[in-house]
Order: structure tokens, then sequence, then C-alpha cells
């Protein structure tokens, strides 16, 4: 057998264990899918959409209907703050960032010192290019838990994004001190080092 045969027996192999796998995986997911549909348990919440479906377009459905019922739950009550976080949580799960922050500021209104409200205003901010505010929000999160990782994490991201090399510098050295093993310090210095560069 030459090298160019063996290559292909070997190449022919993996594929047929990757197609098994696959098809295993699917099968076994089709067999311990419900049959019809759930039974609501007394662990969720009262007006919970139904869980479950059929065909895959449900599953989108389901959550633009989950979107838009938590949106109307929060705009009918705009001092319940579990249903201003709820509609937030749902808006950033499509990615409708300027959205979530709505609710998000509303929550805050409500709990101007609840600790994850602040972070999620962060992160909805970074996420939807709002560098400036994403600061200013990950800078009162980190007032209130000031070694809280992914925060200062975030805050490095935010400050680098914004081009703002300075106080990058600062949280990045901060974010050392504190994990000195965290995976993102590679490149937070990479592009801190890019922007201190003279154009």
């Amino acid at each position: 057998m030459n090298k160019d045969n063996l290559m292909f027996a070997i190449i022919g192999l993996l594929l047929g264990f990757i197609v098994g796998f696959m098809v295993h995986s699917v099968l076994s997911q089709r067999e311990s899918a419900p049959r019809g549909p759930m039974q609501q348990t007394q662990s969720m919440p009262p007006n919970h959409p139904p869980v479950g479906g059929d065909q895959a377009g449900d599953t989108g459905q389901q959550m633009l209907a989950s979107v838009q019922t938590a949106m109307k739950q929060a705009r009918e009550n705009p001092n319940d703050f579990e249903a201003q976080v709820t509609a937030a949580k749902l808006e950033y799960q499509i990615q409708r960032f300027d959205q979530a922050i709505e609710y998000l500021l509303a929550a805050n209104k409500i709990k101007p010192t609840d600790a994850d409200v602040l972070a999620m205003l962060a992160v909805a901010n970074l996420d939807g290019g709002h560098f400036d505010a994403a600061e200013k929000w990950y800078k009162a999160a980190l007032m209130k838990t000031p070694n809280d990782v992914p925060l200062l994490d975030g805050l490095c991201a935010a400050l680098l994004s914004k081009g703002d090399a300075k106080a990058a510098e600062e949280a990045i050295n901060k974010l050392a001190k504190v994990d000195s093993t965290n995976q993102d310090l590679p490149q937070f210095r990479d592009k801190l080092a890019s922007l201190k560069k003279p154009k």
C-alpha cells in the first residue's frame, strides 16, 4: 500500500467515525425527545410559554412569543423589577442590545444598587457597541465587586474598543494582578501595544 492509498484509508475511517457519531447523536436525541406537548410542572412560573414542539421552527417562534409576552408584561408593569430583567434577558438573547438596555435601565431605576443589573448593563452596552456607556456601567459594577474577573475583563475590552490606551493599561494591569492566567490577557496586551504605536 503506497502513501496515497494509506492517506485515503485513514481519511475514510475518520469520515466514517464522524458520520456514525452524528447519526447516533441525532437518533439519540429523537429517542429522548418527549412525545406530544409537555405538561407544565409546578417549577415553571405562571404564564410560562409552552415547552417542547415537534418542528425546529417552533423554537424560533416560541422565543419570539416569549419576548413579546415579556415585553408586554414589562411595559404594563413598569415598576416590576423581575419583568424588566426578564424582558431584557430575552431581548439580549436575540441580540437586540438597545432594547435590552432600555429594560435594564428601567430595572436600574427600580433597584439602582442591584449588582447583576449593573453588570448586565455593562455587557449589553459593550455588545451593542456603546463603549463609553459600557465603561460607565463596568465601573459602577466594579464598585460593588472590585475584583470580579469577568467585569475586569469586560472593562478592558470596552476601554480597548474605545481606544483609551492609558485607562486600558491600568485595567489590564489590575486584571493581571487578580487573574494572572486570564486567557484574554495576551490579546488585550497586543491590542494595547497597537494602540500605543505612533501613527
